[in-house]
C-alpha cells in the first residue's frame, strides 16, 4: 500500500502529460522540418546530440531545431519548474519530426507517438557495462513492477544507435525493443577525437587556463554516478590523493571530473591541492579525455570512450560485490575491463610508476565495442535517419500509384 502512495505523484503526473498532450495534438501538426533535442543530463546542448545538431545543419540546413533541455533541481520549486519544462516538453513532441534524446526522458514513455514522428534514443553510455533500464529489475537500483506498471520506461523508440554490433542484444533488453531497431554506427561524440584542428585549440584553452600544467602528464579521475535517478549524492574518493600526490606530483597532475549528476560534495584538502584538480564546468568529458596520458575509473563506460584513444586504462574500486548487487553488468567486471583493479592507492602508485602498460588489450577491447573508427558517426547517424524516412515515402507513394 506504501509503494502505491508513493507513485500517486508520478500517475497525476502522468495523466496531467497525457491530457497537455493530446491538446497540443489536436491544435497543432507535425512539422516536417522540425528536430527537437531534449536532455535531463544538462541545461545546454552538449555530448551527443551537439554533434548531431552540428551534423544535421551541414547535411540539411532546411531542418528547424528546437531544444527541451532542463536539469531536476529536487528543491519543491525545482520540481515545480521541473513540470512546467515537461508540458513545454509536450508541445515539442506533439509537433517535432524527429525528437532526439540521450538518456531517459519521463514524457516519451506516458504518451502515444504520434504516426510519422520519430523518437530516436542516443544514449550516453558506450558499449555495455553496468546493467540499465530493464534489465536492472529486481536490483535495487531497477525500478519497480509496481512502477513499470504505470510508466512503460523506454518505450517508443524508433531508433537507437550504438557503438557495435556486440551491444545490441544489451540493448534490446534494456530497452524492450527489437534488435532491428537498433543500430551500430558509433557514438556521435566520439567524433570530436578525431578533429586535429578542434583538439589544438582545446590545448591552447587549457594550457592558457591552467599553464602550471604544461610539463605535467594528466591522469584523469572519472568515476560513475553513485545514486538514482537525478538526485545527486556527496562524493567520497576512494583513492588517497594525498598519496597520490606525494609519489606522483613531479610527473603528474590528477584531474577530476564527476558525473553531471554528482558535481556537490567534492572538497579538495590542502595537502591535495596543486596536484589535483576538481573539473566541472569549463571542459567537457570528452574534451578531458583527449587532454588524458592516462585515465582512472571506476564502473564508468567512460573508459569504453577512451579506449579509442589506445591509451592507459586503470580501474579503481572499493564495492564491486555490493555493486554487483544494486546493479550488476552485462560482462564479467574483472575480465572485460582492459587494464589493471585496483583497491589500494600504494599498488595503483606503483603501477603508474612502473609505466608498464598494456596497450594490446586497449586494443583488443577497441576493435571489439567500436565497429567504426573513422570520426564519421554523426554523418552516418544523420543519413540513416533521414534517409530511411525518405525512402519509407517513397516506397509508400509507389504502394499508392
Amino acid at each position: 500500500m506504501m509503494k502505491n502512495i508513493k507513485l500517486i505523484p508520478t500517475i497525476i503526473v502522468k495523466y496531467m502529460i497525457q491530457f497537455v498532450y493530446t491538446c497540443f495534438c489536436l491544435f497543432f501538426k507535425v512539422k516536417q522540418n522540425k528536430v527537437t533535442f531534449a536532455s535531463y543530463r544538462s541545461d545546454k546542448l552538449t555530448g551527443n546530440l551537439y554533434f548531431i545538431w552540428k551534423e544535421l545543419g551541414k547535411q540539411y540546413p532546411n531542418f528547424e531545431s528546437h531544444f527541451a533541455f532542463k536539469k531536476l533541481n529536487s528543491s519543491f520549486f525545482g520540481k515545480f519548474d521541473y513540470l512546467v519544462h515537461m508540458v513545454k516538453a509536450c508541445y515539442e513532441l506533439a509537433t517535432s519530426k524527429y525528437f532526439i534524446i540521450d538518456d531517459f526522458y519521463f514524457p516519451i514513455y506516458v504518451i502515444k507517438p504520434r504516426k510519422g514522428m520519430e523518437i530516436i534514443q542516443l544514449w550516453h553510455g558506450s558499449g555495455a557495462l553496468k546493467k540499465f533500464g530493464l534489465s536492472t529489475i529486481g536490483k535495487s537500483y531497477g525500478p519497480s513492477l509496481d512502477y513499470l506498471k504505470h510508466v512503460k520506461i523506454h518505450s517508443n523508440y524508433s531508433k537507437v544507435y550504438v557503438s557495435s554490433s556486440e551491444v545490441i542484444p544489451f540493448y534490446a533488453e534494456a530497452f524492450g525493443m527489437p534488435k532491428e531497431q537498433i543500430y551500430p554506427l558509433g557514438i556521435p561524440r566520439n567524433d570530436y577525437f578525431f578533429q586535429s584542428d578542434e583538439i589544438n585549440k582545446l590545448k591552447d584553452s587549457f594550457y592558457q587556463d591552467f599553464p602550471e600544467l604544461r610539463s605535467k602528464k594528466l591522469i584523469l579521475y572519472a568515476p560513475t554516478y553513485r545514486g538514482k535517478s537525478h538526485y545527486q549524492g556527496s562524493f567520497i574518493c576512494p583513492m588517497n590523493i594525498g598519496q597520490m600526490k606525494a609519489s606522483l606530483q613531479s610527473e603528474y597532475a590528477l584531474l577530476i571530473h564527476l558525473h553531471p549528476y554528482m558535481q556537490s560534495g567534492l572538497v579538495l584538502q590542502d595537502d591535495e591541492k596543486e596536484f589535483a584538480y576538481h573539473i566541472y564546468e569549463k571542459y567537457t568529458i570528452q574534451e578531458l579525455l583527449v587532454l588524458t596520458d592516462l585515465l582512472i575509473t571506476d564502473y564508468s563506460t567512460v573508459f569504453v570512450d577512451f579506449s579509442l584513444l589506445c591509451r592507459p586504462i586503470a580501474f579503481f574500486t572499493n564495492d564491486l560485490q555490493d555493486y554487483i548487487e544494486e546493479r550488476d553488468f552485462y560482462y564479467d567486471y574483472e575480465t572485460i575491463i582492459p587494464g589493471p583493479l585496483f583497491n589500494e592507492t600504494v599498488a595503483l602508485i606503483e603501477w603508474i610508476q612502473k609505466g608498464n602498460f598494456d596497450l594490446q588489450a586497449i586494443r583488443q577491447f577497441r576493435a571489439r565495442f567500436f565497429d567504426y573508427l573513422d570520426g564519421n558517426t554523426s554523418k552516418r547517424i544523420v543519413r540513416h535517419f533521414v534517409k530511411i524516412e525518405k525512402e519509407s515515402k517513397i516506397e509508400s507513394q509507389e504502394k499508392v500509384s
